[in-house]
């Protein structure tokens, strides 16, 4: 425990301290002159005590004065978010209402605003490629402007999404060696990657085996992959560069994703559902220490001890002072 403001306990202590010695004096003087006076004084036990319970309330306050905080552990969601969104063309799809693009933009924002101020969000849009676009961070008005900012381009890749969001959340590059051989990211267990998609490979070059090592990479690092399907089963058609081509959610895809790390999968089949998503997602607690102030206990306490030295007083006396 310490206290914020020394100098004012000091002086409070001091001032206390006075009132303390002054009244035992007075107390003294007046039982003297009683004494003398051939008076017999009723009550006086009552009247003590009321006295040092009322003296031991003026200490308390003295104490509360000077601001006493304590270290304490506090739990509390926290750590590092990155939202990791679908850009490429299949969510252009209008199986979601508005489209695919937009209700996932809805949801993800809304997820934004239901975080604490001590959770870190980052933004990452992914098509073949992944590209952070906010770094993750307290600022929520970067971050939504980041979501809101994305645009269709290209097609989908799970496995750029998942690295690009390693990447942001342990500040290096995160890739898949030649052989296959997976980086030690070591332990970010405190993070969490939460994935916008339909999980539909549209474009033909994100292989499942390079998807189940990515997720397997964030397994190991202690990182959460929870995977939202935006779209719905049977899909419909967009148009890509002059084609007509059927999209639907491909919800085992995102299923093993999230099972994988220790995540889960949450169908979205709609826009009203989507929205619902951010309540649906559980950060993870962490326990952190912080300052906690205990003035306003102090001055309970006190407050507490001078209204008993009251009453006694006033029992002893039949009169307040």
């Amino acid at each position: 425990m310490r206290v914020s403001y020394p100098l004012v306990l000091a002086i409070s202590l001091l001032l206390a301290i006075g009132l303390t010695v002054g009244t035992v004096l007075l107390s003294r003087r007046r039982s003297a002159a009683m004494a003398a006076a051939g008076v017999t004084i009723t009550g006086r036990r009552a009247r003590h005590l009321g006295r040092w319970f009322s003296l031991a309330g003026v200490f308390v306050l003295a104490f509360a004065a000077a601001g006493p905080m304590a270290t304490l552990p506090v739990a509390r969601s926290a750590g590092t978010v990155i939202l990791a969104m679908d850009v490429s063309n299949s969510m252009r799809a209008t199986d979601v209402t508005p489209d695919r693009l937009t209700a996932a933009k809805e949801a993800a924002l809304a997820f934004i605003d239901a975080q604490p101020d001590s959770v870190d969000i980052g933004v990452v849009g992914f098509d073949q490629g992944a590209l952070t676009s906010s770094a993750a961070g307290q600022d929520r008005t970067v971050t939504k402007a980041a979501v809101e900012s994305l645009r269709i381009s290209g097609g989908t890749s799970l496995t750029a999404a998942i690295l690009g969001s390693l990447s942001a959340i342990t500040g290096r590059s995160v890739t898949i060696g030649k052989d296959g051989e997976l980086p030690d990211l070591g332990s970010w267990s405190s993070a969490t990657i939460v994935l916008f998609s339909d999980g539909e490979d549209s474009g033909g070059t994100d292989r499942d085996d390079d998807v189940a090592a990515a997720a397997t990479i964030a397994q190991n690092a202690g990182v959460h992959i929870e995977t939202v399907g935006v779209g719905t089963v049977d899909g419909t058609t967009v148009e890509v560069d002059g084609f007509r081509v059927h999209t639907a959610l491909d919800t085992p895809r995102l299923t093993t994703i999230a099972q994988t790390t220790g995540g889960s999968y949450h169908a979205a089949l709609d826009g009203t559902t989507l929205n619902g998503v951010a309540s649906d997602i559980d950060l993870r607690l962490t326990v952190a220490k912080q300052p906690v102030p205990l003035a306003g206990g102090f001055s309970g306490v006190a407050l507490a001890l001078l209204v008993v030295g009251t009453l006694l007083t006033a029992v002893s006396t039949g009169r307040l002072v």
